[in-house]
């Protein structure tokens, strides 16, 4: 951008060699030291006064692209400082905007945290709608319980009866275990007698 408003080294080396700055001050500069010489070596009076005349004319040019060329100078002094504060106005919008994309990206991350943090609520909260609420499932446990309890009190009951017909079974197998005995006692108490009476008949008979 710099090289839009100031000529190259090479291009003032070439005018310089030219014209001086390239805006004929050596040229003038030139005619001015010739008309001092002609009016230092005027005869009339009439011609130095036109050779004096000559040289403010020419001193007046000079001081005018004198002042021109300082106020160039000046002009790019001040396009030099705003082309520096331009410069650092841009640089400080890049680290802005180096900031900025910084914190977009903060956020992507924070945004697509939160997503998925939905995106697992909503299947954990799908599952859970498959599955009855808590007070629901503490009365089914409650009912539950009693129905246990209530099992228990069956089972109780039955291992009780059970007990009782054990015992009286028990006390069955005894009786007629005395039954039995008693009736293979007799038995052999028929035998004997009818023994003794068979043995008595025979005696008599002889």
């Amino acid at each position: 951008a710099l090289n839009g408003v100031f000529p190259s080294d090479e291009v003032i080396r070439k005018r310089l060699l030219i014209d001086g700055d390239g805006a004929g001050d050596d040229r003038r500069i030139n005619l001015l030291v010739k008309s001092f010489i002609k009016w230092c070596n005027s005869g009339s009076q009439e011609e130095g006064y036109s050779q004096y005349q000559r040289m403010l004319s020419t001193l007046s040019q000079c001081e005018f692209s004198m002042g021109k060329t300082l106020l160039v100078y000046d002009m790019n002094l001040r396009e030099m400082e705003n082309y520096e504060k331009i410069y650092k106005d841009i640089e400080n919008s890049i680290t802005a905007a180096h900031e900025k994309i910084s914190e977009c990206k903060k956020q992507i991350l924070q945004a697509k945290r939160i997503r998925k943090n939905r995106q697992e609520y909503d299947a954990l909260a799908k599952v859970i709608q498959h599955h009855p609420d808590r007070h629901e499932t503490l009365k089914q446990l409650e009912a539950l319980g009693k129905e246990l309890q209530h099992l228990s009190h069956i089972k109780e009951n039955v291992e009780d009866k059970l007990e009782l017909r054990r015992k009286q079974f028990h006390v069955l197998l005894s009786t007629i275990h005395e039954l039995q005995q008693t009736l293979e006692n007799d038995e052999k108490l028929s035998e004997a007698e009818e023994s003794q009476e068979t043995q008595m008949e025979t005696e008599t008979k002889q």
